[in-house]
């Protein structure tokens, strides 16, 4: 046999060796898919991650709440193993401050009320451990009846705003909420003053920002805006936003200048940037004056 026929022969043999390993490899990884697939959510609220794992069992035809799922009775609120929820900082859950780390949630579905609780983590399957003593919080939320059907179990996160998120529980023709709520002040504010004694360009803009939507500290907020624009004097954006900081904290005539000097940028640029600039500053000017 030549180089050259030897060289394609030992090419061959490579090529089937590795794809008989890829083959065993994928094979063997192979999971049966669970009756009840699992699912994971995420959902960020400021500095915070809140994350649910959990299990998605569907109707098919049963009477679910007072039957398939007892009424006054424990419930692994999903199927299979229990349902975890992690919070990457404190968070406050129906008025109850929790610290941060990952919880079981069980639930005590009722006609009129149900009990929602956040157990300490202890990897059961189900609820068939379930210990009262390893209670963090239990709070009490109303079900809400629905007009239509939810046939697969489902947990999600509705009316995300800038602090605060509603956890949904829904299945069958039945819904529940939690109100889960961040304090800014404990898990963004350090962070960000930190963030802003860093060398390099600093992010006064957002952090100005931050500080004004979430009503924090007028002062603190006019004072960053005035170091953004040090960096941008001339930035249109930015002065019509000081202007707004301004007005909040009740200072008009320095309002009037920061929001005339925007209007007067406006115009000297094209497109859509002016004339959304110019229908801004002149809504503002009408109030501030």
């Amino acid at each position: 046999m030549n180089k050259l026929n030897l060289f394609f022969l030992l090419i061959s043999i490579f090529i089937v060796v590795i794809g008989t390993a890829y083959a065993q490899d994928h094979k063997s990884s192979f999971k049966i898919p669970a009756t009840n697939p699992s699912s994971t959510i995420e959902q960020q609220v400021a500095a915070t991650s809140i994350v649910v794992n959990y299990n998605r069992p569907s109707v098919k035809n049963r009477s679910i709440f007072g039957d398939l799922v007892p009424y006054d009775k424990v419930w692994r609120t999903g199927s299979d193993a229990s349902t975890k929820i992690t919070f990457s900082t404190p968070v406050i859950v129906n008025g109850n401050k929790i610290k941060s780390g990952t919880y079981e949630v069980y639930t005590i579905p009722g006609k009129k009320e149900w009990e929602l609780i956040l157990q300490k983590n202890k990897s059961q399957w189900g609820s068939y451990r379930y210990k009262a003593e390893n209670d963090v919080i239990r709070v009490s939320t109303p079900p809400i009846k629905l007009k239509e059907n939810v046939e697969t179990f489902t947990i999600s996160f509705e009316q995300v705003s800038s602090k605060s998120v509603k956890l949904s529980i829904a299945w069958e023709q039945t819904k529940v909420y939690a109100d889960i709520e961040v304090d800014l002040a404990e898990t963004v504010i350090p962070e960000l003053e930190a963030l802003l004694k860093k060398d390099g360009r600093k992010p006064y803009f957002k952090a100005s920002m931050f500080y004004f939507e979430n009503d924090l500290d007028i002062n603190r907020a006019n004072d960053l805006m005035k170091l953004a624009l040090e960096q941008s004097p001339d930035h249109l954006g930015m002065l019509y936003r000081h202007a707004l900081i301004l007005e909040k904290k009740g200072d008009l005539k320095e309002a009037i200048e920061a929001s005339e000097l925007s209007l007067k940028l406006a115009k000297e640029v094209p497109g859509e940037l002016k004339e959304e600039y110019i229908k801004l500053n002149t809504a503002l000017l009408a109030r501030l004056r």
